[in-house]
């Protein structure tokens, strides 16, 4: 709450600087506001009386969105890719994909390798399991199994994240 919003019959008040004025009405603590054309603004609502500091809320708020652009620059975006493979894929084609699968990691990305099952090759799970953790052994220099072949719906999922670098 600022400057008109404020209702409270009194309220703690602190300047620009951060030194405690008092406890005074709030239309006071509003007139000194304004004789330094600053705005009054509510900082501790829950206290006994409320706290409202002196200070300049648009230069506060731009400093605020300042700052939050900054720390959303530094952060890293963890991104999930997806390879699907087949139950009756050749070497050479899962070499393949394991060069796709290790580029991903490469750049920090996790990566979901799924077999999907269509038809009767759902009988075929077992072979699918080891081409998955074959997968797993093939791209172990750059990346760890996060989560291990799993079964969901019809399809066989493994997800994989790329290895710490210290």
């Amino acid at each position: 709450m600022i400057n008109e919003q404020i209702r409270d019959k009194e309220v703690r008040l602190i300047d620009e600087e951060g030194n405690q004025l008092g406890i005074v009405s709030s239309r006071e603590a509003q007139k000194i506001a304004d004789e330094r054309k600053l705005d009054l603004v509510k900082i501790a609502p829950t206290a006994k009386p409320p706290v409202c500091r002196i200070m300049d809320y648009g230069k506060y708020k731009f400093d605020q969105a300042k700052k939050e652009k900054e720390a959303r620059k530094k952060q890293k975006t963890v991104d999930v890719k997806e390879l699907r493979l087949s139950p009756s894929i050749d070497t050479h084609d899962v070499q393949v994909k394991v060069k796709k699968a290790i580029e991903f990691l490469k750049n920090g990305d996790k990566v979901k390798v799924s077999i999907r099952f269509r038809g009767r090759e759902i009988g075929h799970s077992k072979t699918a399991t080891i081409i998955l953790e074959d997968f797993a052994k093939d791209i172990s220099e750059y990346g760890i199994v996060d989560k291990p072949p799993k079964m969901e719906a019809k399809s066989l999922v493994m997800f994989l994240a790329p290895k710490s670098s210290k």
